[in-house]
């Protein structure tokens, strides 16, 4: 088994709130445990690029509260082909980098598996705010991400309150609905439409609406997947049948940004030492994952065929709740 002495470190893909604190605590349990610790910026076009340097446990000093990621990210269509990825295994060579933690989501993870068939050590950390990578439990970003929208939730609510008004809330989940379906249940929303789950306009949106209206409301919000996408159309649709005045509002990559919860900084404190401690014990091309709360790792080829499905029993309370 090869001695592993230098550890590199990069985020890929989308960045999320606390993918900083897990990069800090990568870099600070592996010096603690005597590892060389390497930054590769803007992901897998850095590593290709040699855009590396050595960090230290002052690189990321005051790092933990910030959004984003230090380290950057970047699109890198290079090394989606074998020639890409042969050049990025040599360049990890080059600064004799002995193991990779990449943190981010699902195309990260295949990155990573790719290097790994170059004969680079790999561990993966789930970084992505869509929580919608199947191995895990959660994802580092997610519950930041769900704050954020809640809070523009609230602030709309206040608005459309004083207007008597429907608010369409488009929130991110292009393919996956965690972040529509628990924060449409937190903020109290009229309907929440999913990308998974087939909808009809007039049964799941509009009856809803006018027997809300019948009952006495007089401010409605909807929720909706931007992969379901027509948040604009759909706020038209419902004024057009329903005469109640209506707005769209697309929350876009504020969701991204803004400082981590206290959930995603520990967890993601947590899944950085856990790769360090994964590395150690000799086990690599691993995805460190959150299981019944606890962490494990499981095998790269297997975490990538994995999948992750809505929890029915919550879209059925969702659907109670909004009676």
């Amino acid at each position: 088994m090869c001695e592993i002495k230098t550890i590199g470190v990069l985020t890929s893909g989308g960045d999320a709130p606390g993918m900083n604190a897990a990069i800090r605590a990568v870099v600070r349990a592996g010096i603690y445990y005597g590892y060389k610790v390497m930054g590769v910026r803007k992901g897998f076009n850095g590593l290709i690029n040699g855009d590396i340097s050595e960090m230290t446990a002052r690189s990321v000093s005051d790092i933990i509260n910030r959004g984003g990621t230090i380290l950057q990210t970047a699109r890198c269509l290079e090394f989606e082909t074998e020639e890409g990825q042969k050049k990025g295994a040599a360049m990890a060579k080059v600064f004799g980098i002995d193991a990779l933690v990449v943190i981010g989501g699902d195309g990260s993870y295949k990155g990573a598996r790719a290097l790994s068939k170059q004969g680079v050590k790999v561990i993966g950390l789930p970084g992505t705010i869509d929580n919608d990578i199947g191995c895990t439990d959660y994802t580092i970003g997610y519950d930041t991400a769900m704050n954020t929208v809640l809070d523009a939730l609230d602030k709309i609510r206040d608005t459309a309150s004083s207007h008597e008004r429907c608010s369409v809330i488009e929130v991110m989940g292009r393919h996956a609905g965690f972040i529509a379906l628990n924060v449409g249940i937190a903020g109290g929303a009229e309907a929440v439409v999913l990308p998974e789950k087939q909808f009809d306009l007039s049964k799941d949106i509009i009856k809803p609406i006018i027997e809300g209206r019948n009952r006495g409301k007089k401010h409605y919000v909807v929720i909706l997947a931007e992969g379901i996408g027509g948040a604009i159309e759909i706020a038209k649709e419902i004024e057009e049948r329903t005469d109640i005045e209506s707005r769209a509002t697309i929350l876009g990559h504020i969701q991204r940004g803004g400082s981590p919860s206290v959930r995603d900084r520990v967890m993601a404190s947590r899944m950085g030492a856990k790769a360090i401690d994964t590395l150690r014990n000799g086990r690599f091309n691993r995805i460190i994952s959150l299981k019944d709360n606890a962490l494990i790792d499981i095998d790269i080829d297997e975490a990538l065929n994995m999948t992750k499905t809505l929890d029915e029993e919550t879209v059925e309370l969702c659907k109670i709740l909004s009676l």
